[in-house]
């Protein structure tokens, strides 16, 4: 059963140089919360996987901004200029991934897969130093599944056994990044109790939660 967890103890799940997959895409659907802890207990050196830097205010961006990250993985960061500037610069490694891409590979590592193969960036940076292979006379290159020390979620409910559901599009990537990590944390904007949540309605077990964090507590 996923534990109900108050802001001491969530912060004492972070440290330096952890790899955190943070769900939401430009913003919508991310654990704010969470990234306040983040930036409140100024851990470093962070590997951040998301779908995008969101923007210098909101979402991951504001971790860039702090300067918190050493490394990026994301789909773009056009809304951030400052993922761009401290690239630029030589402070911060970033690797674009494509957007399918990128979600195949946390989908590969929660499902065990040792990769796939796809035809998604052959010709283009994105295959440099990657295994290449034709396929019915298609050529594909081989990506490998991308798997997080901790993974950062946001759900609208959640139930005590951590199950969870998403609000509309507020769901994107967070229930892949709950299936892709070594500690799963929810940011859950309400509590509810065993049996409350229709079966039916679960978007992600809570077999994969280890932590719940109710949003905006003290």
């Amino acid at each position: 059963m996923a534990k109900i967890i108050n802001k001491s103890e969530a912060l004492e799940l972070f440290t330096d140089s952890q790899s955190i997959m943070i769900g939401g895409f430009l913003a919508v659907g991310t654990p704010e919360g969470l990234i306040e802890l983040l930036l409140e207990k100024g851990v470093k050196d962070l590997t951040i996987i998301g779908n995008d830097t969101g923007f210098p205010d909101k979402g991951i961006g504001r971790l860039v901004v702090s300067r918190q990250a050493k490394k990026v993985i994301a789909s773009h960061i056009g809304t951030n200029p400052e993922t761009g500037n401290q690239m630029n610069a030589g402070e911060l490694d970033v690797e674009l991934v494509p957007q399918g891409t990128l979600a195949e590979k946390i989908r590969a590592a929660g499902a065990g897969l040792g990769g796939f193969y796809t035809p998604t960036g052959v010709g283009t940076v994105a295959e440099e130093g990657k295994e290449k292979k034709l396929i019915n006379g298609v050529e594909y290159i081989l990506e490998l599944p991308l798997r997080a020390d901790i993974a950062l979620v946001k759900a609208c409910k959640v139930d005590k056994k951590g199950n969870l559901v998403y609000c509309k599009s507020a769901r994107n990537f967070n229930p892949i990044i709950a299936t892709a990590a070594d500690i799963v944390v929810v940011e859950a904007e309400e509590i509810v109790e065993v049996g409350e949540i229709d079966p039916n309605e679960v978007m992600t077990p809570g077999i994969f939660v280890n932590y719940i964090y109710e949003g905006g507590q003290r």
